[in-house]
């Protein structure tokens, strides 16, 4: 497991931190931003019942997804270095752990939805984010893994390459923030620019794979993860990719960019939308891609561990969360309280219990959390309409009946 290894920087992140806008929200994404005092706590336990989610609707919509997702934590808290983590808000290793454990066998047991609800109030203490604005706001935008076409030599048709981590790069070994760039006096001072790197092939012979273009490119840097379909003169296969490490360097979403030069309208800022003007105006979205300093680096995955969120486990789609590591316990339940789309793009509430185990670039602050939607199309069509406010809450055994779930 790698703590540097995260997932979600997501589509959201095209644009200049958030999805295009399929909600009434109107509140600039900056406020969502927003960071806690110091000294401040960004959860608090919810005493009133009036404030407590529908928990016997939740229950309703568990599926398998959230068992295979409550694992993938249960085998993380198993290892000896998540303990370094904790405690967290408050929480303690032991407390986290055993709550998944709990959740686990009171899920098991199909006590129906109501008495659902009664037990985990009795065993469990919820906990609401304060939000962006201290009244519980968060904002929730979604995240996806690609497929593209790829090569692993390069050809005509694949001629733009993802890299490898350069030996260079430095990067706290326990925050995973990246530092810059180690120069043979061993003074370290920021990396090159994204226009630097892929403009000198500076980074010749660290090329992992090759892709079809630029924006192909970027699209694998901003979801930090891809599923690649080998079409170069290898033959025919796949490879998983995910990301090793990234750059010091400012990030600046290209979709801001694009609203800037005219390109796009602040309402229409999607993917398939920059898609359509880059098969317009690919020299000219280029180089807006240039203008977003911060560059990403990729090792090749077992297709068994992809894709891998920032706890190093393996993300699940619709029950992964990606929030601020700063400043929530990694790893634990979480229940999300908002709006969703369909692939008819019609809203519906999403009321769902998850796991907290990814992070991402735009995903900081109390007020900002990210969905995990899947790989693929699919995906990409409910994570670039992933744009709403609603409300999230970590759940944790009270500290009474910890020894009893304790492993």
């Amino acid at each position: 497991m790698n703590r540097n290894y995260t997932l979600a920087a997501g589509l959201c992140l095209l644009t200049a931190g958030g999805c295009a806008r399929h909600s009434t929200v109107q509140m600039p994404l900056s406020k969502y931003a927003q960071p806690i005092a110091a000294g401040q706590s960004s959860l608090r336990r919810v005493t009133d019942p009036t404030r407590l989610p529908d928990l016997a609707a939740a229950y309703t919509n568990a599926d398998s997804l959230l068992f295979d997702a409550i694992q993938q934590s249960l085998q993380w808290f198993a290892l000896p270095s998540s303990r370094r983590f904790f405690p967290a808000q408050g929480i303690s290793h032991g407390r986290a752990e055993a709550s998944l454990l709990a959740i686990k066998e009171l899920l098991s047991s199909r006590p129906g939805a109501k008495a659902f609800a009664v037990d985990l109030v009795a065993l469990f203490d919820v906990y609401e984010s304060i939000g962006y604005d201290g009244t519980g706001t968060v904002l929730f935008t979604g995240y996806y893994a690609p497929i593209f076409a790829a090569s692993l030599t390069p050809t005509g048709r694949f001629a733009f390459p993802l890299y490898r981590r350069p030996t260079d790069l430095v990067t706290d070994p326990e925050t995973g923030v990246p530092r810059g760039r180690r120069r043979a006096d061993e003074t370290v001072v920021p990396y090159y620019t994204r226009r630097q790197i892929e403009t000198s092939q500076m980074l010749g012979g660290d090329e992992l794979v090759w892709l079809e273009d630029p924006l192909s490119v970027y699209i694998v840097h901003v979801n930090g993860s891809a599923r690649l379909k080998l079409q170069g003169p290898e033959g025919p296969g796949e490879m998983y990719v995910g990301y090793a490490g990234k750059t010091d360097r400012p990030y600046t979403g290209l979709g801001k960019l694009m609203i800037q030069e005219g390109l796009l309208q602040p309402d229409n800022v999607t993917l398939s939308a920059i898609k359509r003007i880059y098969q317009r105006s690919p020299g000219q979205v280029t180089e807006l891609i240039y203008r977003n300093e911060n560059y990403v680096f990729f090792t090749e995955y077992d297709g068994d561990r992809w894709p891998m969120g920032s706890i190093g486990v393996r993300v699940t789609p619709k029950r992964t969360l990606a929030t601020d590591k700063r400043i929530y316990p990694r790893g634990g339940l979480v229940l999300v309280d908002t709006q969703a789309v369909s692939f008819g793009r019609r809203r519906r509430p999403f009321l769902q219990l998850m796991l907290d185990q990814d992070t991402g670039g735009a995903i900081r602050a109390p007020g900002r959390a990210d969905i995990f939607m899947g790989i693929g199309p699919d995906a990409e069509i409910l994570a670039g309409g992933q744009f709403a406010e609603g409300r999230l809450y970590y759940l944790f055994l009270k500290p009474q009946y910890v020894q009893r779930y304790a492993r």
